[in-house]
């Protein structure tokens, strides 16, 4: 199934591969529901409630199970298969989805407690199909040139989705209730699942079996690039924050419609630097690349402090956002690397872990912080976090450290 070694590697070559077009465009209509969900779930559980504070806990139910037990849900699949994993793992998150929309379409609203369990449940249940895309990939194109451009592809488009979703949510909204969001995104989900579950590329993947010497279930060295993408996270959580303070202390009102376009900046920026990079041959190893692109990201950020207005930060965003889609590629690429064949879904949700987690924590801090700093010394200690974790996997590189999170 890899492509041929005559062939030059490029986006086109990658796409020719056998099954990879169907299995790709699969994968993307399932990962479609991860844009629309929870902007959907947010809106209708606001709705249904009339409480900001239950919606955000809702919320934060939704997210946490997502995102920290996504190592787990990974696992499965390593252990057992696509096949065997995800169908189950998929009807569970649609059950809990179907329950969601009728609890909310309750005329009397359901009991925040109950929105609750049934967001956390969901959350838990959420199919990695990211992750295991992106082991496919590794099988698809064996070829490691062939397969930084799958993987640059994969993260682009993932980028693009995410910015689809709400983009679609907004017009499904002015002509129903937002609960039918939910719905979308669990047609979208079931659709892109059982198409991406009957691919011959998918069919031909097989439960993982222990590898004797791998160490840490597979999963040793992994720490470096877990450690930079949490860095690289903590920034894009800051920022989404910063930006719109920003819009509104220079007197763009709330900064929401002013702050829009500049965290489209960002998206833009990431996903041409996400291009580029996949595009090109690099004669350095993804090891030595990754402290590299971490601390430029960091470097732009402490430039995106010097902004004197909306315009100019959207430019320098945009300059932070060039090293973001690059850094997360070549995180995953290590991920693939060092990983064991039973462990490469795994590998890969934990640098899906830290990215998100990275984020989250991002949005608590910019909120701590942006209450009493002004917005350039905010841009400038972000950059800084974001240099001293460059400095510290590259510190690690240059030792021979392997791993500087062990991780089980």
């Amino acid at each position: 199934m890899s492509a041929s070694p005559a062939l030059r590697p490029s986006y086109a070559v990658v796409l020719r591969v056998p099954h990879a077009r169907r299995t790709f465009a699969a994968a993307l209509t399932g990962r479609l529901s991860y844009g629309i969900v929870p902007l959907s779930l947010m809106l209708a559980v606001t709705r249904s409630s009339g409480s900001y504070a239950v919606a955000g806990t809702v919320m934060a139910l939704f997210g946490a199970t997502t995102v920290f037990l996504s190592p787990a849900r990974a696992a499965l699949i390593d252990r057992h298969g696509p096949r065997r994993a995800l169908l189950p793992m998929t009807a569970a998150y649609l059950a809990a989805l179907a329950l969601l929309t009728l609890a909310l379409a309750r005329p009397a609203g359901a009991p925040a407690p109950v929105l609750g369990a049934l967001a956390a449940t969901a959350g838990a249940c959420v199919p990695p199909l990211g992750p295991t895309m992106r082991a496919v990939w590794g099988r698809l194109t064996p070829d490691r040139a062939l397969l930084q451009r799958a993987y640059s592809l994969d993260g682009v488009a993932e980028e693009l989705l995410f910015v689809t979703g709400p983009l679609l949510v907004g017009v499904l909204v002015g002509f129903a209730p937002p609960a039918a969001g939910i719905v979308v995104g669990a047609v979208l989900m079931a659709g892109g699942t059982a198409g991406f579950l009957s691919s011959p590329a998918v069919r031909a993947v097989e439960p993982g079996k222990a590898t004797v010497g791998r160490g840490a279930g597979g999963l040793r060295g992994l720490g470096r690039p877990v450690v930079a993408i949490a860095g690289v996270g903590l920034a894009l959580g800051v920022v989404d924050l910063l930006v719109v303070v920003f819009a509104e202390r220079h007197g763009h009102g709330t900064g929401g419609a002013s702050a829009a376009w500049v965290l489209a900046a960002l998206s833009a920026g990431s996903a041409v630097g996400g291009l580029l990079n996949g595009a090109v041959t690099w004669r350095a190893s993804a090891g030595a690349r990754l402290p590299l692109l971490t601390a430029g990201l960091g470097l732009t950020l402490c430039g995106a402090g010097l902004a004197p207005g909306l315009g100019t930060l959207a430019v320098a965003v945009a300059a932070a956002g060039f090293f973001v889609s690059p850094a997360i590629t070549t995180a995953y690429l290590i991920a693939d690397e060092i990983a064991a064949p039973q462990a490469r879904v795994r590998a890969g949700a934990w640098v899906n872990t830290a990215v998100n987690a990275g984020s989250t924590a991002g949005t608590a801090v910019a909120g701590a912080l942006a209450g009493g700093l002004p917005v350039a010394v905010c841009f400038t200690l972000t950059g800084a976090v974001v240099l001293m974790t460059a400095a510290a996997v590259a510190g690690g590189a240059r030792r021979g450290t392997r791993d500087l999170v062990p991780l089980a």
